[in-house]
């Protein structure tokens, strides 16, 4: 009897390359993100406020940015799977398409995750300092969305690269 190996490749017509890309442009994406996080926007996001969204309390700088990576990786990987659908899939393939993607992306997950869920999130979990729902301070959410595009970019521009 003969022993076969099987290496997969895709997973559902997505290729294992293209899930990478979306694996190490999250993270890319989020080391960016986050040196604006933890030198432009006003302390104490990373240290207390992404940690408490877990219920840990801070000061926990290195548990804040592991959070913030592993959101970004997450992020990166929905990203890949989002323009797996017949509208985005060729824009998604080439550099100017993927650059407005992620442009849109960095939009999208401003408006539903700074502005929406993680006002709610920080209430859920009792964080006395949660901001109000919805969260649409005034510069902070324009630096939450230049962050948030920052990190889209690399997402979507990589996954282009690997696609092409």
């Amino acid at each position: 009897m003969e022993a076969r190996t099987t290496s997969a490749t895709s997973v559902d017509g997505v290729q294992s390359k293209q899930w990478l890309s979306g694996i190490v442009g999250g993270f890319i994406g989020s080391v960016i993100f986050g040196l604006m996080m933890q030198y432009v926007m006003p302390p104490p996001l990373l240290e207390i406020v992404i940690p408490a969204m877990y219920g840990i309390e801070g000061p926990a700088l290195l548990t804040g940015w592991t959070i913030h990576q592993f959101h970004g990786v997450v992020l990166g990987i929905a990203y890949v799977a989002i323009v797996q659908t017949d509208f985005l899939q060729t824009s998604a393939s080439r550099i100017g398409g993927a650059t407005l993607l992620g442009l849109g992306y960095g939009v999208v997950t401003t408006v539903l995750l700074a502005v929406i869920v993680m006002p709610l999130w920080l209430s859920a979990v009792g964080f006395p300092a949660a901001p109000p729902f919805p969260n649409a301070a005034i510069p902070g959410t324009i630096v939450s969305l230049v962050g948030h595009i920052l990190y889209a970019l690399p997402v979507a521009i990589g996954y282009a690269i690997v696609t092409e």
